[in-house]
């Protein structure tokens, strides 16, 4: 291996790990104050909100990683600069664009490891730091989830607690429910069962409802039924995708499907984070771009300062398509590789004439 080529390696993961340290030092203290605030009126051990910090921060950092790889690279280049380092390259044969090779080969690399492993350890560790927190939260009083056997909910209302489960979703109807009442001991009241169910509504109607109470089974036509769920707050929710690895994402997105449950916001996770080797990959190009051509213009802090200004716009532009994917106004491919696209065309743009700078 060349000398060159172990120094830039040395000097990026060096820039690498040291921005991942400031970003999860920073991003621990904001989730510390977080869960402090959260749990000021509840009685639990002292050491319970730092542990839940540092389950959560993981993947706070994994959603940082575009500024993450920016700023690395500008601090790899700031290296280079201050030391002349890259004059007494540039004198040894060696052109800008062979530095923006190396760096992008090491910066999808990087991707890929992030996606592979630290997505699945941050996803792990978000889904602990889930379990851990929501029996505190009220929420945890209304609950949908889908799994292989359909859709789940759990609701509470006027002191009694309701498990449903259905096998599919037909429009506004759930297909081949049962339904168990509890009261507040927990025993059970009765049980429903029904073909269908109307959920335009909070208040649903149950179609020739089977009700079996106390060994007793009666027929109602039309059963109304008062939930805190209806077709739209039933569609809309989804687990905390962050929390489900790329094979649960994989088969969380079977089971939607089975269900005839919205599959929209699942197949965008798993599209963005099949981008995210090429988003960083990008990124990491235009701060190269960037440093090369600002070079001595500017001061250090300046050039940080501009450089996370352009990053934020992109963030945000980057965010933006995700959001009209969502809603599916626009195809999510469309949604999620049309900012890369404009990256890279940018990108494209300013490689013009790199090695003369």
């Amino acid at each position: 291996m060349k000398v060159y080529i172990k120094f830039f390696t040395y000097l990026f993961l060096k820039s690498f790990f040291y921005v991942i340290f400031v970003m999860l030092s920073l991003v621990f203290i904001l989730n510390l104050l977080s869960e402090l605030d959260f749990f000021k009126n509840i009685e639990i051990p002292a050491n319970f909100p730092i542990f839940l910090s540092l389950l959560n921060s993981p993947s706070v950092i994994f959603d940082m990683f575009p500024f993450i790889f920016f700023i690395t690279t500008q601090l790899f280049f700031i290296k280079l600069f201050n030391n002349s380092e890259i004059e007494t390259l540039k004198y040894s044969g060696l052109k800008n664009t062979k530095i923006l090779i190396f760096l992008s080969i090491i910066s999808f690399i990087s991707g890929l490891m992030a996606v592979l492993i630290f997505y699945n350890l941050s996803s792990n560790l978000k889904n602990i730091y889930i379990n851990l927190k929501s029996p505190h939260t009220i929420d945890d009083k209304y609950l949908a989830v889908v799994t292989k056997n359909g859709l789940w909910i759990k609701d509470l209302i006027e002191d009694k607690t309701l498990i449903i489960n259905s096998s599919k979703i037909n429009k506004n109807f759930l297909i081949d429910n049962f339904i168990t009442e509890f009261d507040n001991s927990f025993k059970a009241i009765r049980n429903i069962q029904s073909v269908k169910i109307d959920i335009t509504n909070k208040e649903w109607v149950i179609h020739n409802a089977k009700i079996y109470k106390e060994n007793k089974i009666t027929i109602e036509e039309n059963l109304r039924f008062k939930t805190h769920f209806n077709y739209e707050t039933i569609q809309s929710l989804y687990s905390n995708l962050s929390s489900l690895s790329m094979l649960e994402l994989y088969e969380l997105r079977k089971n939607y499907k089975d269900l005839g449950y919205s599959i929209t916001e699942v197949s965008l996770q798993m599209l963005k984070l099949s981008s995210y080797p090429l988003y960083f990959f990008l990124m990491t190009i235009f701060s190269s771009l960037l440093m090369l051509r600002m070079k001595y213009s500017y001061n250090t802090t300046l050039k940080i300062s501009f450089g996370l200004f352009l990053t934020v716009i992109i963030y945000y532009f980057n965010n933006f398509f995700t959001a009209l994917g969502g809603t599916e106004r626009i195809p999510l491919v469309i949604a999620v590789f049309f900012p890369l696209l404009v990256l890279a065309i940018i990108n494209g743009v300013m490689l013009d004439r790199i090695n003369e700078k």
